[in-house]
């Protein structure tokens, strides 16, 4: 009975802890769609979320923590949209479904990002901090996507999803439209592109 209740309460622990991170993650980015990104503090992230300053710690101790935890958010739900009828199609088809997935995730937080982004462009040591969780999640989407991502091809591979990836960001971030053409249009080019460079890297080797 000791050990039940034990499990119960690390279970009601663990349920909390995570309806307080949704909380948090929810409060910045609806600060940082109000104002600029670099003007929010833990204070502020925490009053909006009407939760304990002391309860961010540690698991989201700064901000970039908790952007790292709204990506891997982002990550489950792209890998939870996954459509097995793809697996018949082309690499490039579908990297372009699980890419635009992505976006399409993101989509509803486009404000939030364009707040976020204009402060990385100037804080640069902070956004470097925060290129191994981009590449990670990049290695989950070349994984969605059929691909292996191990090995020094797989490195290539993520390297080359998140070169695509960030090329269409300015212009997703900028597509206002429902179905997000113009950011469709822009995946497409990119993938296009990269897999022109991928063949003739494979016929130079």
């Amino acid at each position: 009975m000791e050990w039940d209740d034990g499990m119960a309460a690390r279970a009601k622990d663990k349920n909390e802890a995570g309806e307080v991170e949704a909380k948090v993650i929810a409060a910045a980015l609806a600060l940082a769609a109000e104002g600029p990104w670099g003007r929010v503090t833990l204070a502020t992230i925490a009053a909006r979320a009407g939760v304990a300053l002391a309860d961010l710690y540690p698991r989201l101790a700064s901000k970039g923590a908790i952007l790292d935890r709204f990506a891997r958010g982002i990550d489950r739900a792209v890998l939870a949209g996954d459509d097995p009828s793809l697996a018949a199609e082309p690499a490039r088809d579908r990297l372009f479904d699980v890419l635009m997935r992505r976006f399409e995730a993101l989509a509803p937080h486009r404000a939030a990002l364009r707040s976020i982004a204009a402060a990385e462009r100037r804080d640069p040591l902070g956004l470097i901090t925060r290129i191994p969780g981009f590449l990670e999640s990049m290695r989950w989407m070349v994984e969605a996507a059929g691909l292996d991502g191990t090995g020094w091809r797989g490195l290539l591979r993520q390297r080359g999803a998140a070169a695509v990836f960030l090329a269409v960001v300015p212009t997703f971030l900028e597509d206002d439209s429902e179905d997000l053409a113009r950011t469709m249009a822009a995946l497409d080019k990119q993938i296009a592109r990269g897999d022109r460079l991928m063949r003739r890297l494979a016929r130079a080797g």
